[in-house]
């Protein structure tokens, strides 16, 4: 018995040295994660499952999805996903459920975590490469739809066991796409015209009242996430840098980064305050710590 009490004792004291260690990290210091190269080119949505698995698509190589060990960096494949798909971006919806936008194979996917069974949830002639999800606590997702070739893009919205509703087409080329912590205010940006756009969200899903939040004259976007206040970090690809913005639009820092071509990030950790980013230059993934946690936790 006395045994079993020092093993969790021992047990206790070392999680409390990693998290005393994570937070005697500098803040905004941006470190390697992942060796380079564990990923193809197409690195992209990290995402944490309630458990604490970390998860980014294309691990060793395009059409994966890969389970990612946060002390120590090493990974292996979680799913292999059919009929030559690739995935965008991890999401999570509150049963538990992943979900994958498939850019080549033009739907969502469905990912049951038990099973690791994989269908598609949605698919429309009208999409053209479904990029980036954000779901709601209602489960509704809110989907970017760019076409890179004509430099355009759509806004789609999918509820639980329907079809997709298109909100918006005639946009830019749609990428990262969030929604703010009260879920009233819906963020997009577009990728080649370096707009970020806001929507405001009613109860039923619904957008409205388009405004320009933020306007950048260089480099692209790519994947956004917001902290508890509503701050909302995006990825500035072929800057290496990671824009931090309050909810008024105006530029609270840049957190530099090793690589350049950052293209999506997630909060993670137990206090939510470390950021995974994923690098496609290096084909791996950075991390660094912040003050306010994301906005899950």
């Amino acid at each position: 018995m006395k045994k079993h009490i020092y093993l969790l004792a021992a047990l206790s004291c070392l999680g409390s040295t990693s998290i005393a260690q994570q937070s005697a990290r500098p803040l905004y210091t941006a470190q390697d994660l992942t060796a380079e190269n564990m990923f193809s080119v197409n690195i992209e949505g990290p995402n944490f499952d309630k458990a604490g698995n970390f998860y980014v698509v294309n691990f060793k190589h395009d059409g994966t999805v890969g389970k990612i060990n946060t002390k120590t960096g090493a990974g292996e494949i979680f799913i292999n996903l059919p009929d030559s798909s690739i995935g965008n971006s991890v999401n999570f919806n509150s049963k538990g459920y992943m979900f994958l936008p498939d850019f080549k194979g033009h739907n969502v996917l469905m990912v049951d975590m038990k099973t690791r069974k994989i269908s598609v949830y949605a698919h429309t002639a009208q999409f053209n490469q479904p990029n980036d999800l954000c779901i709601d606590k209602k489960d509704r997702i809110f989907a970017s739809d760019p076409n890179w070739g004509k430099n355009t893009g759509q806004l789609w919205r999918i509820d639980p066991g329907k079809a997709p509703v298109l909100l918006e087409t005639g946009m830019g080329t749609t990428n990262g796409i969030e929604l703010s912590p009260d879920e009233k205010t819906l963020y997009v940006n577009e990728s080649n015209q370096r707009n970020v756009w806001k929507y405001d969200v009613d109860d039923a899903g619904n957008i409205s009242n388009k405004t320009l939040f933020a306007s950048f004259p260089d480099f692209g976007f790519d994947g956004m996430k917001c902290d508890k206040a509503g701050n909302i970090y995006i990825t500035r690809w072929g800057k290496g840098v990671v824009a931090v913005m309050s909810p008024k639009g105006e530029l609270i820092r840049e957190v530099p980064l090793k690589g350049k071509q950052c293209s999506n990030l997630i909060f993670g950790d137990k206090d939510g305050k470390t950021v995974y980013v994923t690098l496609q230059d290096r084909k791996c993934v950075e991390t660094f710590r912040v003050e306010i946690p994301g906005k899950k936790y």
